[in-house]
């Protein structure tokens, strides 16, 4: 029986994903994969508890927002410029290598030139929301190799967003498209330093006493950076959560606030990847499970190995490289909006839109077990590889 009282669908969500997590420690599987099993379960395609997951959607958009706040919170400034210089043509080379190997494999499993063009642009981007969430960041080898990730996703964010503008029909694509979203981003960033540095840390230095002020300022900045970003800037709400957390990177303060706001975050993340399991369609994907098995599997195979040729090009040892590889090697929630947009402005049939989402949910899983199975994470079941 479907349930209509979001206080009764968040107790029936949470309460259903400790029993799981439960489940899925104790037979040492990643806790992810707990939350995407239950949104399947208990979804509008399984036993339709919560028949209408939309508002729990965004909902758990939220936690992807806080995500990238508290990210930014953790790299000052100077450090990303530096990163960006780095991995600038790293990201453009092996997104282009990516694009080209996904459209061929749709065009060999009998999908048109269009559909394949689609696919392909889909497959170029991995997931900030695994990478990220199974780096720990305590020891310094992980605190460099999630500076590496971050530098690396957020070039993939701006290509996201021009492509889903060129997919939507929208203006600024291209060339011109490109180099405005980059000077938005700048003046965006410029504009939230003086905030922060003349607003914000004054505030924060006469009320340091009331710890509960500091979680209301720093979260209220976090969102209204988002929304501002969006809305007026013409980038995404990440982009505008990640500019707010970058800008008080520089400050001491930035350590506190990411502490009080972490568990927060995993709160509306566990939303997010029950979403992604309420959403997905088996039986209707049924028709294009065996293009999606082989699409993933190619993207699984070259993702850790061009990722790894290309940070090992650039100077990262060769260990890193490797590890950094395989922590990108998925494709990303950025892939479901390409989709979705494309699909609904008639750019790509409908089998190619549920293509792109069988290989999103594929990579999620496989990915996630490699990861847990091989590297420190902040999930692992092994106490071993257990890192905040």
């Amino acid at each position: 029986m479907a349930l209509d009282n979001i206080v009764l669908e968040l107790a029936v969500i949470f309460a259903g994903a400790a029993l799981l997590a439960t489940i899925f420690l104790h037979l040492r599987q990643p806790i992810i994969l707990a939350y995407i099993a239950l949104g399947a379960l208990i979804g509008p395609l399984g036993l339709r508890v919560v028949d209408d997951p939309a508002h729990i959607e965004r909902l758990a958009h939220v936690g992807i927002i806080l995500l990238l706040f508290l990210l930014g919170l953790n790299l000052h400034p100077a450090k990303l410029l530096q990163l960006f210089r780095k991995t600038a043509a790293v990201t453009l080379a092996t997104s282009l290598l990516f694009l080209l190997s996904g459209c061929g494999v749709a065009l060999a499993m009998g999908f048109g030139v269009r559909d394949s063009l689609v696919v392909g642009a889909a497959m170029m981007f991995s997931s900030t929301i695994v990478s990220l969430k199974l780096t720990p960041t305590t020891t310094l080898h992980q605190r460099h190799t999630g500076e590496v990730m971050i530098s690396v996703l957020l070039f993939q964010d701006i290509l996201a967003i021009l492509l889903i503008l060129l997919l939507g029909g929208g203006k600024g694509s291209g060339m011109l498209g490109m180099l405005l979203v980059v000077l938005k981003l700048a003046g965006l960033g410029m504009g939230s330093y003086g905030v922060v540095r003349y607003i914000l840390i004054p505030l924060f230095r006469r009320f340091d006493v009331i710890k509960e002020y500091i979680f209301l300022a720093s979260l209220g900045w976090c969102l209204f950076m988002a929304e501002f970003a969006y809305h007026v800037a013409g980038l995404s709400y990440e982009m505008g959560a990640f500019v707010a957390g970058v800008s008080l990177a520089a400050f001491p303060i930035a350590l506190i606030i990411a502490e009080d706001l972490k568990p927060l975050r995993e709160f509306f993340l566990i939303l997010f990847f029950f979403s992604i399991g309420a959403r997905f369609d088996f039986l209707v994907s049924r028709a294009v499970l065996l293009p999606g098995l082989v699409l993933a599997g190619v993207l699984m195979a070259i993702k850790p190995f061009l990722f790894r040729a290309a940070f090992t090009r650039i100077g990262e040892e060769r260990g890193l490289a490797t590890e950094l590889g395989i922590r990108l090697g998925q494709a990303s929630e950025f892939s479901l909006l390409v989709a979705y947009g494309a699909s609904q402005a008639g750019t790509i049939s409908a089998e190619a839109s549920f293509l792109i989402q069988t290989v999103v949910l594929l990579t999620f899983v496989v990915s996630t077990y490699w990861v847990v199975l091989k590297y420190p994470t902040p999930i692992s079941a092994k106490s071993s590889l257990r890192r905040d």
